[in-house]
């Protein structure tokens, strides 16, 4: 009997052994990779995960597992959402609305790449953890002696700025190129535009760029829902050098320090010319090279004449947001800074604008609306002046009024919330100063409404979009455009009440920390294969990750046709994966590639945080 119960216990593990290797044969493998939010999740109804394949999977199962590899959910796909491009001609939802406990987990699904590892937690943690690192990228982009060491190991850079010379505006080569044509010519200064930030992986600093910045740092900062020091020392160190950009004397706003690039007779050289660290510009005395030691500024308009609209009202927002922190705890510091916003906005033309002044050339930041900037500094002004009990006040509440009707007759129906855009910012500004001051007659359903037409932009893009992309993203600043929607959608429901895009809100960040085709989170810091070889001089020089830093990302394959840009001396090359790393992706008439020379799509910028630090404020 014994030899009996040994056979048939053989037989049975036998038996039992065979069966999941059938099993497992039997369940469908397939090719492709899953796309998630590798910020995290805060366990809301509506989160998901993406599945992209080569072939049909609707109803392909699913399971999230645990840091063990336990289940924790398991789901199936949902119907297809659509062709990204030829390779992944299908793109699927994976629900994780069930997944609420604390955690860290990945998905998987049978014969494809498990998922990058992602966190399930608190909303507020998370975001808050992402908007810190966004913030830490401004202090990394600082300039002058003010500069914090931090992981770049920054030195004091650009300490001649104390003393630079003012020059009339360059004439340029063509309107497509920032090349100039004979000499500069100095009409002024010294004056001291030492400090602020650089504006992008250049050195180049910019009216324009710091306001629309500060502006949003300073809204961060008044919106949050306690005091952040760290992003107080960060819109205070801005504010610092854009005031120094301001001439109260002379009535005389400074728009730009620093030259792009060279003349064509090449006597001498711009920033954009050479690779290098910052700090060798102060020590820089080769020939042609003046203007890299010495950097010329740059004037909005002659001294006492009016300024271009568009900076001046986003300058006086940026000025009157601080005032409107500033009130909590130092109100005569307040109000010097409403004094200075309200010197500035006095001096903007507002009749017979023609061209609008942002940088030189103005081919680098092309904005054609400015209403909405007016629109802006005067809700900011109101706002300030409310809290200081200032009578100017109403006033300026009338004159916000004034430029969101004209806004909406002249350049409504058409951009979201980004650095060309400020109206969603403006609107929701405007009601709260209405709603503080009710004698002053404001058509708030008008501003709500058109609220809502720019979330309706993002939403009808979202619903043709496998993704569920609301940003276009084979143009430039998708990931800006689609922080900018979030915040618009947050907006939304403090004015209103309504949460109808909440969702929709929520899933724009999903978009730009990886539940996209790339897989790729577009803040530097943030998730597995996040970016890793920006178009940034001082990072990839020292060969260190900038932190908080957020690119433009994807953008249109056409600019990618002629190559990548040009090895600079000094330029590090990226990893082996860098460019062809992502090109399997490219589809919808968009490519994202991850290289130092791709700076149509790997470039941080201070706008591009700024909007994210604003997007993800709570």
């Amino acid at each position: 009997m014994g030899s009996v119960r040994r056979v048939i216990s053989i037989t049975l593990a036998a038996g039992l052994a065979v069966t999941p290797v059938a099993a497992a044969a039997s369940t469908p493998q397939y090719d492709g990779l899953i796309r998630v939010n590798q910020l995290g999740y805060s366990g809301a109804a509506g989160e998901a995960a993406y599945l992209m394949t080569t072939q049909a999977a609707a109803g392909a199962r699913f399971e999230v597992v645990d840091r063990r590899g336990h289940r924790v959910l398991s789901g199936r796909a949902g119907k297809d959402a659509g062709t990204w491009n030829k390779t992944y001609q299908h793109v699927y939802k994976l629900d994780l609305s069930g997944l609420r406990r604390p955690g860290t987990y990945r998905v998987k699904v049978s014969g494809v790449p498990t998922s990058p590892a992602f966190e399930v937690g608190p909303d507020r943690r998370l975001l808050n953890g992402a908007k810190d690192k966004a913030v830490t990228f401004f202090t990394e982009q600082r300039d002058g002696a003010n500069v914090v060491r931090g992981s770049l190991n920054r030195k004091p850079a650009h300490l001649t700025d104390r003393a630079a010379s003012v020059y009339d505006w360059p004439t340029f080569a063509g309107p497509d190129t920032d090349q100039t044509v004979g000499e500069l010519r100095k009409t002024g200064g010294p004056v001291d535009v030492e400090g602020g930030w650089y504006d992008a992986g250049d050195y180049l600093k910019f009216t324009h760029i710091a306001a629309y910045s500060e502006s949003l740092l300073w809204a961060s900062a008044r919106d949050g829902r306690w005091p952040d020091p760290t992003l107080l020392k960060e819109a205070r160190h801005g504010l610092n050098w854009l005031d120094k950009m301001w001439d109260e004397r002379t009535k005389t706003l400074y728009i730009q320090v620093g030259a792009g690039t060279g003349n064509v007779e090449e006597t001498f050289i711009g920033d954009h010319d050479i690779w290098r660290l910052p700090e060798a510009d102060d020590h820089d005395n080769a020939p042609g090279h003046q203007f890299i030691k010495n950097r010329p500024v740059f004037r909005a308009a002659a001294p006492g004449k009016p300024i271009s609209p568009n900076l001046a009202g986003r300058t006086a927002a940026a000025f009157a947001l601080a005032a409107q922190v500033e009130a909590r705890t130092s109100p005569a510091r307040a109000r010097r800074h409403l004094e200075t916003a309200a010197a500035i906005y006095a001096q903007a033309q507002t009749t017979n604008v023609k061209q609008l002044v942002t940088s030189l050339p103005f081919a680098f930041y092309p904005e054609s609306n400015w209403r909405d900037d007016l629109e802006l500094g005067a809700a900011e002004l109101a706002l300030a002046a409310q809290k200081l009990r200032d009578p100017r006040a109403r006033g300026w509440l009338k004159a916000s009024e004034y430029w969101a009707g004209e806004y909406r007759k002249h350049e409504a129906g058409g951009d979201t919330l980004n650095l060309y855009d400020v109206s969603a910012l403006a609107h929701a500004d405007l009601i709260r100063a209405a709603r503080a001051d009710r004698r002053v007659p404001v058509n708030v359903k008008a501003l709500e409404s058109d609220l809502r037409a720019q979330l309706e932009i993002g939403v009808k893009r979202a619903a043709a979009d496998p993704f569920g992309a609301g940003a276009q993203y084979d143009n430039f600043d998708a990931v800006p455009h689609a922080f900018g929607l979030a915040a618009t959608a947050r907006l939304y429901r403090t004015v209103t009440g309504d949460h109808r895009y909440d969702a929709f809100g929520a899933g724009q960040l999903n978009w730009n920390f990886g539940a996209n085709p790339w897989g790729v989170s577009f803040m530097v810091g943030i998730g597995e294969p996040a970016e890793r070889c920006p178009h940034h001089q001082i990072a990839n020089i020292v060969g260190r990750p900038l932190i908080g830093g957020v690119v433009n990302g994807p953008n249109s394959a056409d600019l990618f046709e002629e190559g990548l840009g040009d090895n600079l001396d000094n330029m590090k090359p990226c990893p082996a994966n860098g460019v062809d790393g992502f090109e399997q992706f490219t589809g919808r008439g968009s490519r994202y590639v991850d290289d130092v020379r791709s700076w149509q799509a790997s470039e941080p910028a201070d706008d591009f945080a700024a909007i994210a630090v604003y997007a993800l404020t709570r």
